[in-house]
């Protein structure tokens, strides 16, 4: 990446930058550029400095959502960034077990209770782990998301390609993002489809103040969002159902929300859950929510040809499906 100060010499462009966008960069979205190259500097000033004009490409205003290609001249302009408290933790290097690795990318099994990356309360998370344990890697960087109490399959980019086509196939829906979750009761089998839109809104005054929630939204609502979710039942354990979940939109707490509105709330969920039976099992040893990113279905970003990725269920989970209903006694 060059850095290549402006022209102009007034006092007020004395700290203007220009950034050369290279071709590891080509085709990402201007406000993830600006966010990379701007460590330090609040989300909403970002999008402030794009939306009234004072990020220019190739000295015309752009969007959020225009994509860089190599060779544009991207105008940032003065801009301060937030010194790290010495006192601030240091994320500790961490690796994380790996379903599969190449140059391109790597797929890991997060584990439940780790955020994906810092931020909201929240000092570090998967990625700032994965990059103190790998000091090395020229690039390490998300290209999706899952809830800090969620586990399962990860795809984390090692080049700026890879994480462009990637993020482009989920965000036109080219992926296959199927969840295992576990539900009280019988789940009904000619309930498949799921097709209700969504609204996130914060908790009122009192407890849980200010935290982010997702309820059942009107279609017509302004800032609803479609939400289409796909419900299989793998299997019924006892009294309950372990349904594999297919999203086909990647909503906030789409999944959790959708099951809960069915009447048939995630085991262990602490936010839309049954919390009198989240107690009781958790004394029964299901002490998380039970909901796994099982599989992952996408095309290679190098190679082109579609791949499958599976981590099997965490093993506090796989016990507490054996203590509910326990494997038959070999004869």
């Amino acid at each position: 990446m060059k850095i290549i100060i402006d022209t102009d010499t007034t006092p007020a462009a004395a700290a203007v930058k220009t950034l050369t966008v290279d071709e590891e960069s080509a085709g990402q979205r201007l406000d993830n550029f600006l966010l990379r190259h701007l460590k330090g500097v609040p989300k909403t000033h970002v999008y402030r400095i794009i939306r009234t004009g004072e990020v220019r490409i190739n000295k015309g205003r752009a969007s959020a959502d225009t994509r860089v290609q190599t060779g544009d001249l991207v105008r940032m302009p003065p801009v301060r960034v937030s010194t790290p408290s010495p006192d601030a933790p240091v994320a500790p290097g961490r690796e994380f077990p790996v379903l599969f690795e190449d140059e391109q990318m790597l797929a890991i099994d997060k584990p439940a209770g780790v955020a994906v990356h810092g931020g909201s309360g929240v000092s570090f998370g998967v990625i700032e782990q994965l990059r103190q344990a790998r000091p090395g890697a020229r690039m390490l960087e998300l290209v999706h998301r899952l809830d800090r109490d969620t586990s399962g399959v990860l795809l984390v980019a090692k080049k700026r390609s890879a994480l462009t086509r990637l993020q482009d196939q989920f965000r036109d829906r080219e992926t296959g993002k199927t969840y295992l979750a576990l539900v009280k009761g019988q789940w009904p089998t000619n309930k498949k489809v799921i097709d209700l839109p969504l609204q996130r809104y914060l908790l009122p005054s009192g407890v849980g103040e200010g935290e982010r929630r997702v309820r059942i939204a009107h279609k017509d609502d302004a800032n609803a969002q479609r939400a289409i979710t796909l419900v299989r039942v793998a299997r019924l354990v006892g009294d309950f159902s372990l349904l594999e979940v297919t999203i086909k939109t990647g909503r906030t707490h789409q999944i959790r929300v959708h099951l809960a509105s069915q009447g048939y709330p995630i085991v262990g969920d602490d936010k839309y859950g049954d919390f009198e039976l989240n107690k009781r099992l958790a004394a029964q040893g299901c002490k998380r929510m039970f909901l796994h990113a099982w599989r992952l279905q996408f095309v290679h970003p190098q190679l082109g040809k579609p791949q499958t990725l599976q981590a099997d269920l965490p093993p506090e989970l796989q016990q507490f499906i054996d203590h509910v209903q326990p494997p038959p006694t070999p004869v």
